[in-house]
C-alpha cells in the first residue's frame, strides 16, 4: 500500500527542516491531537493514537537536507514513512511524506482511511516545527 500527503511548503531551509526532522523527539510536536503516548530516544519513538495499537518507527535512512526514511521496528506490520524535502530558497523548503507499506488486502482496506489522515496531519503540522 502507497499513499503520499499533499506537498506542503514551510518557512524554513531544507537544512533546517531535516535537522529538525532526524531529532526524532520533534516528531511530538507534528503528532495529530489524539496522540495518546509519544515516547522517544535518540534514533527512534514509539507513538499510539487513540484506538490504534502502538506503533515504534526507527531513523532508518537520512539522505542530508533532502530525504529521512523511518521504518516499523516490528515486522509484524513492516512499513516506511519517507520524508522527501525539496528546497524552494534560503528560507523555505517543500516536504512531502510518501507511505509504503506491505499489508494484507484486508489490513490495507482498514488502515487506508487512517493512515491517510495521519500522514496528512504530520504534513499539516510542519509549520509547528
Amino acid at each position: 500500500m502507497n499513499l503520499e500527503s499533499q506537498k506542503k511548503n514551510v518557512n524554513k531551509s531544507s537544512k533546517e527542516l531535516f535537522d529538525l526532522l532526524t531529532n526524532v523527539e520533534n516528531f511530538k510536536q507534528i503528532m495529530p491531537s489524539s496522540t495518546e503516548k509519544f515516547e522517544a530516544d535518540e534514533n527512534s519513538f514509539v507513538f499510539a493514537l487513540k484506538g490504534m495499537p502502538e506503533i515504534r518507527l526507527v531513523l532508518k535512512e537520512k539522505e542530508p537536507y533532502h530525504k529521512i526514511v523511518l521504518g516499523a521496528a516490528s515486522s509484524k506490520l513492516p512499513f516506511t514513512l519517507t520524508a522527501q524535502i525539496d528546497e524552494l530558497n534560503d528560507s523555505q523548503s517543500a516536504i512531502q511524506l510518501f507511505f509504503d507499506g506491505n499489508f494484507n488486502p484486508m489490513m490495507a482496506m482498514m488502515l487506508k482511511g487512517p493512515l491517510s489522515k495521519f500522514i496528512d496531519t504530520l504534513s499539516e503540522n510542519m509549520d509547528k516545527l
